[in-house]
């Protein structure tokens, strides 16, 4: 079995693609890409059926990534332009699941306190929160106005609880028809970390990509749809390593130093090679990079425009 280690669908097509050696579509996606201007790419993964589930190990439904280039140094344009094609995916999604004024709870999941692990409380801190206006003060808004709600539960080793129970507890009390969830995931990409944002309609299971699987937030334990919205924030040491020795080979290439072994190389499977020595001395480790503060605060604000532009008219 493929060991992922990525909590992108695209990626996993593509490790499955390159494991069996599959030039065309994998049996049971289907893949459209799109370009937004020159900085970002728009690719739609639909896991169609059973065999595409059992292909890159993601249930059946729609996975949108959105790649978006330069965010290390984003301005303000760069930042709205991105949240501007979040809004756009979402929107559809969304049209697709519930009417246009049903409630909506938006889940920012993580720690405030690990900052790779920040992002869904910090979209919560702009997240326009329109519920309980509409119940004590409806005449400062639009009469058409959807109520949104949102929380930041917590993670279980600080609040003993399960998400999934915390969660289920708010539904049975204030009856949302959809649920939106932040995360941050794991990639098997560097160049994606914090620069590309994952939406899906089949809800998550928080932990998957680093290996802490926790209890999944889906309409099959929920009892409501789930979109889930997600920013790669780390990578394993064995992706940054393997990643590198791509880099090292490609600049030998260049200065024609290149031989039969790193020509060999390349064509192999470093990642599994690389994460066999170091596993077993505990050294694979979870990695993010120095500019993660910034890198969080610009992408938190790309999602949490994305969605409070796609959860209003």
């Amino acid at each position: 079995m493929i060991n992922f280690r990525t909590d992108l669908a695209l990626e996993r097509r593509d490790i499955y693609k390159k494991a069996n050696n599959i030039s065309d579509e994998v049996d049971g996606l289907e893949t459209q890409e799109e370009m937004l201007g020159e900085d970002i790419k728009i690719t739609r993964v639909k896991v169609l059926n059973e065999n595409g589930e059992q292909a890159i190990g993601k249930k059946k439904g729609n996975y949108i990534t959105i790649d978006i280039k330069n965010i290390k140094v984003a301005g303000e344009d760069d930042i709205q332009k991105a949240s501007e094609a979040v809004t756009k995916e979402l929107k559809t999604l969304l049209a697709n699941l519930i009417g246009a004024q049903d409630d909506i709870l938006v889940v920012g999941l993580g720690n405030l306190y690990v900052t790779p692990d920040a992002l869904g409380p910090k979209v919560i801190q702009d997240i326009d929160i329109t519920r309980h206006l509409l119940t004590y003060m409806p005449d400062v808004l639009d009469k058409d106005t959807r109520p949104v709600s949102a929380v930041s539960p917590g993670v279980l080793g600080t609040t003993g609880i399960e998400t999934v129970e915390i969660l289920k507890g708010i539904v049975d009390n204030i009856h949302p028809k959809l649920i939106i969830v932040i995360d941050a995931l794991a990639s098997r990409s560097i160049e994606r970390i914090s620069s590309t944002v994952q939406i899906a309609d089949t809800g998550i299971i928080p932990g998957a990509g680093v290996g802490n699987t926790r209890k999944e937030l889906t309409e099959n334990t929920l009892g409501i749809p789930v979109i889930a919205i997600g920013v790669p924030t780390v990578v394993e040491a064995a992706t940054i390593a393997a990643d590198s020795l791509d880099l090292f080979i490609q600049k030998l290439q260049q200065e024609a130093k290149s031989n039969d072994f790193l020509n060999s190389l390349q064509e192999e499977n470093k990642y599994e090679m690389i994460k066999e020595v170091l596993a077993p001395e505990d050294y694979n480790f979870i990695v993010t990079p120095k500019e993660i503060d910034e890198l969080i605060e610009n992408m938190s604000s790309v999602v949490a425009r994305g969605i409070n532009f796609a959860t209003q008219k």
